[in-house]
C-alpha cells in the first residue's frame, strides 16, 4: 500500500506536467524571436560606427524628424532661403517633419543649436556648417549618439559623416576661368575669394587656377592681387576690394567667390565709372547679378539648380534615416580617414544669351530679371 506522501507526490506531478510544458513552449517562442532579431555586430576597429536604426514594425511607424542646422550668416543670402523652402517642402511630401534651427552667433551658437536638436529626438541631422573644421566635434557627438549626419553644400572636415551633397565647386571655378579667358585673354586679374572657413572657397580657387595657370605661365595673364574673405559678406567685400582699389584699379577682370562679392565689386567699379569696362564673374545667380548680366555690368554668374539639390537632399535624408539604399555619385575625402558618400550636382554658366535657363527653371521671373533693362526676348 502506498503512503499518503507518495500519493500526494503523484498528484503534484500530474498537476505540474501541463504547467512545465506551457513554460517550455513560451521559452522556445522567445528564443525563436530573439534569433530573428540578432544584436548588430560592433564596428570594426578604426572605422566610424554607422547609426543603428531598428526596423520599423507594421503598425508602429514613427514619423521621421529631420533636423536642419543653418549658420545664420549664410541664411541671409538670397540663395539659402530658396534651399530651405524647397528642402522643407520636399521632406514634408515624403512624410517627414523638419526642425530648422538658425544660429545667430556663428559656430558656437550653431553647436548649441545642434545639441538642442539632439534632445528633440531627431532621426537625422543636415548641416550647413558655419565653419567646416570647428563643427567637427559637435558632429562626432551627434553620430556617437546614433544620429546620421549629412553635410549640405559645405563639407565637414576631420570627422566621419554619413553623406555630403553639393555642387561641383571646382567646376564653378573652371567656369569662372573659361569665361574670363574668353572675354579677357590678355590682362591683369583681381581674384576675390570667398570665406576662409568654407571648403568650397578653396575648391573654386583650385578650379579657377586650373584654367588660368597655363595662361599665367605663358605671360598673357597676370594676377595683380588675390584676396580672401573671412565670411561670404557683401560688406567685407566692399571693405577689402575697396582697399585694393585705393591702391590701384588697373584690373581687366575680377573673379569673385560669389554674387554678393561680385555685387560689391560692381558697386565699387560704378563709383569709379568703371562698371561694364571690367569683366566680373560670380556664382549663385542672385537676382541682382542676373540683372547685372543682362545689363552688361557682370559677365557671367554660375547658376546652381538648387531645386534639384534640395529635393535630392530631402530624399537622401529620408533614405538614410530609414536605411534604404541611395547609391552615391562618388566617394570623397574629408581628412577623417573614412571615404564619404557624396552626391554632386553640376552647375551652369549663365550669360546674357542663356538667361532663359534660369527663368525656365522658375528661379527668377522674366519680369524681375529684365526689370532695369530695355532688352526683350
Amino acid at each position: 500500500m502506498k503512503s499518503n506522501h507518495t500519493n500526494a507526490a503523484n498528484k503534484t506531478d500530474k498537476v505540474l506536467n501541463p504547467f512545465v510544458l506551457f513554460v517550455s513552449l513560451v521559452l522556445m517562442f522567445l528564443f525563436s524571436c530573439q534569433a530573428k532579431n540578432p544584436v548588430p555586430p560592433s564596428p570594426e576597429p578604426g572605422r566610424s560606427p554607422s547609426p543603428v536604426v531598428q526596423p520599423r514594425q507594421p503598425g508602429t511607424e514613427k514619423k521621421v524628424t529631420i533636423g536642419f542646422s543653418v549658420a545664420t550668416a549664410t541664411f541671409i543670402l538670397e540663395r539659402w532661403n530658396k534651399d530651405m523652402k524647397i528642402f522643407s517642402a520636399a521632406a514634408k511630401e515624403l512624410g517627414a517633419d523638419v526642425l530648422v534651427q538658425l544660429s545667430a552667433g556663428g559656430i558656437r551658437e550653431q553647436i548649441a543649436q545642434i545639441n538642442y536638436m539632439v534632445t528633440q529626438n531627431i532621426d537625422i541631422l543636415v548641416v550647413i556648417a558655419h565653419d567646416s573644421e570647428l563643427i567637427a566635434g559637435a558632429v562626432k557627438q551627434v553620430r556617437d549618439a546614433g544620429i546620421p549626419v549629412i553635410a549640405y553644400d559645405r563639407m565637414i572636415l576631420g570627422t566621419p559623416i554619413d553623406a555630403y551633397i553639393s555642387f561641383d565647386s571646382r567646376e564653378v571655378g573652371r567656369q569662372y576661368g573659361r569665361a574670363l579667358i574668353s572675354a579677357v585673354p590678355k590682362g591683369t586679374y583681381l581674384v576675390a575669394n570667398g570665406s576662409l572657413h568654407d571648403t568650397n572657397s578653396f575648391d573654386i580657387n583650385e578650379g579657377l587656377h586650373e584654367i588660368l595657370d597655363p595662361h599665367i605661365a605663358a605671360g598673357s595673364i597676370k594676377i595683380g592681387r588675390e584676396i580672401w574673405l573671412e565670411e561670404w559678406s557683401f560688406d567685407e567685400a566692399l571693405e577689402k576690394i575697396g582697399a585694393v582699389f585705393e591702391e590701384t584699379t588697373t584690373f581687366d577682370a575680377i573673379a569673385c567667390g560669389n554674387d554678393a562679392i561680385a555685387s560689391a565689386a560692381i558697386q565699387l567699379l560704378s563709383e569709379r565709372r568703371l562698371a561694364g569696362k571690367v569683366a566680373v564673374v560670380g556664382q549663385d545667380a542672385e537676382l541682382i547679378s542676373c540683372q547685372h548680366v543682362v545689363e552688361g555690368l557682370q559677365l557671367m554668374t554660375v547658376y546652381k539648380p538648387i531645386g534639384k539639390l534640395a529635393s535630392r537632399s530631402a530624399r537622401l535624408a529620408m533614405a538614410i534615416a530609414t536605411q534604404e539604399d541611395f547609391p552615391p555619385d562618388t566617394l570623397l575625402e574629408n581628412n577623417s580617414g573614412a571615404p564619404i558618400p557624396s552626391y554632386i550636382e553640376k552647375p551652369l554658366a549663365i550669360y546674357k544669351d542663356n538667361m532663359d535657363a534660369v527663368i525656365k527653371d522658375g528661379f527668377h521671373s522674366y519680369e524681375d530679371v529684365y526689370r532695369n533693362s530695355d532688352l526683350s526676348r
